[in-house]
C-alpha cells in the first residue's frame, strides 16, 4: 500500500491530519508539521480545508470529539478553556462523518472516496463533447445544497462567480462573465417560479 493508504484505517483524525489527507498530503511526512511553518510554505489548499472542517466541526455539521484550548497561569496550571477555540491536535473529527459532509460540499473524490467513480463524460473536460456551461450548472447544482436565505438562482450565481475561472467563463480582464453565469444559474435554478425561498418541508 502506498503511505497515504494506511491512514484509511483510521475512524478518527485530528483535524490537522484531516485537513492534510483532504489535500492529499501526508501527515507522517514533513507536511505534518505545516502549522509550524509560514502560511505560504504549507500545501496548497490546506489552510482552507483547515478552517472548513473547523468551523463545520465547532458547528456541528461534522460529528467528533471537541477540545478546547485552556489558559495556564503563571505556574503552569489550567484556568479554563478559551471560549469558542478548539484544539486542532487533540480534537478528533469522525471520518464517516467528515466524508458526509464532503459529500455536501460536492467534494465526492480524492483521498476520503477511494471507491469514487470517474466523473460522467459532461463533467470530464478531456472529453471532445465537454460543454463547460453545462458542466459548470452541474458542479453549481451539486455545490449549493442550502441557498442561505436567498432564492436558489441568486445562491448559484454566486456560486458560480466565485469558481467561474474553472469554466471558462471569464474575461481577459479574468472578471466573470455574467451572461454566461445567468444562463447557467438559470439551468441549475430548480425554483424557477420565483417567489420566496422554499424551507425544509415545505
Amino acid at each position: 500500500m502506498e503511505s497515504l493508504d494506511y491512514w484509511r484505517l483510521c475512524d478518527e483524525l485530528s483535524i490537522i491530519q484531516a485537513a492534510l489527507l483532504l489535500v492529499e498530503s501526508d501527515p507522517s511526512g514533513e507536511n505534518g508539521y505545516a502549522e509550524n511553518w509560514q502560511m505560504h510554505q504549507r500545501p496548497h489548499g490546506y489552510e482552507a480545508a483547515k478552517t472548513a472542517i473547523t468551523n463545520a466541526f465547532r458547528r456541528g455539521a461534522i460529528k467528533g470529539r471537541l477540545i478546547p484550548n485552556y489558559e495556564y497561569d503563571i505556574n503552569g496550571n489550567q484556568c479554563g478553556a478559551i471560549d469558542d477555540s478548539i484544539n486542532l491536535v487533540e480534537s478528533r473529527v469522525e471520518v464517516k462523518s467528515l466524508r458526509e459532509w464532503l459529500e455536501t460540499r460536492g467534494i465526492r473524490t480524492g483521498f476520503f472516496f477511494p471507491t469514487a467513480t470517474i466523473a460522467p463524460d459532461y463533467l470530464n473536460p478531456k472529453n471532445p463533447r465537454y460543454a463547460p456551461k453545462l458542466a459548470a450548472a452541474v458542479r453549481a447544482w451539486q455545490s449549493v445544497i442550502d441557498a442561505g436565505g436567498k432564492h436558489p438562482k441568486q445562491a448559484l450565481a454566486k456560486w458560480l462567480r466565485e469558481h467561474a475561472a474553472e469554466f471558462g467563463m471569464t474575461d481577459d480582464e479574468g472578471k466573470p462573465n455574467e451572461t454566461g453565469i445567468e444562463e447557467a444559474a438559470k439551468v441549475a435554478n430548480w425554483q424557477p417560479g420565483g417567489g420566496a425561498p422554499k424551507t425544509p418541508g415545505e
